[in-house]
C-alpha cells in the first residue's frame, strides 16, 4: 500500500510538471506564430515585446495564471454536467468570485486530492505509523483536501446570503423613503447601489446594468432572484413582478414590503434569542460548572479529607 501510494504521488507530480512544461511550450508556439503573421501582415512596424510585457507582471501573476488556464482545462474534461451545474449554481450564490468556475474548482479539488494523499502518506511514514491508523491517515487528509475548496466556496456562499438578507429591510426603508420623496424606482434603485455598499448593492447594480443593456424590468428581477437564495429577496422580487405586470403603485408595494421585512427581522431576532439558552448549556455544563465546583466545593473536600483521613497534617 505505502509502494503504491509513493508512485501515486511521484506519478501526480511528474504529470503536473510535464502538463506545465507543454503549456508554456504551446504558449510559445502560438505566440511566435501571430508575431511571424503580424510581421508579414504589416512589414517593418514594431511589434510590442510581449516577453518584456509578460516579465513586467509581478511573479504570483505569471505563475498562477498559466496553472489556473490550465486546471480549467483538467476540470472541464472529468467533471460531469450535473456536478458542473451544482458548483456553478454554488459560485453563483458566492458573488462569482474573479477567476473561478466549476472547472477549476474540480481541479483543485482533484489536485488538494492528491496532494494531500502524498502528504498524509509522507506524515505516516515519518511519524511510522502503521496499522489503521498508518493506512487510514492519507487517506483521511485526501478527504479533507477534496472537500476543503467545496466547503470554502459553501461558506462564502452563505456568508454572502446572509449579508444580503440582514441588509434588506434598510435597503427597503431606503427604496420607500426615495420613491414617496418623489424619485422613480430606476432611480431609487441607483441611489441604492450609492449609498448601500455591500453585495445586496452589488446585484441591484447588475440589475440596473441588465436593464440599461435592453432587458426588460421584470426579467431583470427575475434573473436577481436566480442569482440570490434570500427568501425575503424572492418575495420583494414577486411583489415587484406582479407590480410591474398590473400597473400597481410601487411606493405602496414598496411600503408593505419595508414593513414586513421589519417584522420578519424582528422575528428573527427574537427566535435567535430564544434558542440562546440552549446554545449556553453545554458550555455551562462542561466549562463554568466544574471550574465553579472547585471553588466552592473544594475547601470543604480538603477539610474533610484532613479531619477524617488525617492526610495533610
Amino acid at each position: 500500500m505505502s509502494n503504491v501510494l509513493a508512485f501515486l504521488g511521484l506519478g501526480s507530480v511528474f504529470a503536473a510538471v510535464m502538463l506545465v512544461s507543454i503549456q508554456v511550450q504551446t504558449a510559445r508556439q502560438v505566440r511566435r506564430r501571430a508575431d511571424t503573421l503580424l510581421q508579414t501582415q504589416v512589414g517593418d512596424v514594431a511589434i510590442p515585446d510581449q516577453r518584456e510585457e509578460q516579465l513586467a507582471k509581478p511573479l504570483a501573476e505569471r505563475l498562477a495564471l498559466p496553472m489556473i488556464g490550465m486546471l480549467g482545462t483538467i476540470g472541464r474534461r472529468i467533471t460531469r454536467k450535473d456536478a458542473r451545474e451544482r458548483l456553478t449554481r454554488k459560485l453563483v450564490l458566492a458573488g462569482s468570485p474573479a477567476g473561478w468556475d466549476a472547472e477549476k474548482l474540480v481541479a483543485f479539488k482533484a489536485v488538494g486530492l492528491g496532494g494531500m494523499l502524498f502528504i498524509g502518506w509522507a506524515l505516516s511514514k515519518a511519524a511510522h505509523l502503521h496499522g489503521i491508523v498508518g493506512t487510514g491517515l492519507p487517506f483521511l487528509m485526501a478527504g479533507v483536501g477534496f472537500a476543503v475548496p467545496g466547503a470554502w466556496i459553501g461558506q462564502m456562499a452563505a456568508n454572502r446570503q446572509e449579508q444580503i438578507r440582514r441588509a434588506l429591510p434598510d435597503t427597503m426603508d431606503l427604496l420607500t423613503i426615495s420613491v414617496e420623496a418623489g424619485l422613480g424606482f430606476d432611480a431609487a434603485l441607483a441611489q441604492v447601489t450609492r449609498n448601500v455598499p455591500g453585495p445586496l448593492s452589488e446585484e441591484i447594480a447588475r440589475l440596473l446594468q441588465e436593464m440599461q443593456l435592453g432587458i426588460s424590468r421584470v426579467e431583470s428581477f427575475r434573473h436577481l432572484a436566480d442569482r440570490t437564495d434570500v427568501e425575503e429577496l424572492r418575495g420583494f422580487v414577486l411583489a415587484m413582478i406582479q407590480a410591474d405586470i398590473f400597473g400597481v403603485s410601487i411606493a405602496g408595494v414598496l411600503r408593505s414590503q419595508a414593513r414586513d421585512l421589519r417584522v420578519k427581522r424582528r422575528q428573527r431576532a427574537e427566535k435567535k434569542a430564544a434558542t440562546s439558552p440552549l446554545k449556553l448549556l453545554f458550555p455551562m455544563i462542561f466549562c463554568v460548572l466544574p471550574a465553579l465546583f472547585v471553588v466552592v466545593l473544594g475547601p470543604g473536600a480538603i477539610r474533610i479529607v484532613h479531619n477524617f483521613f488525617g492526610i495533610g497534617k
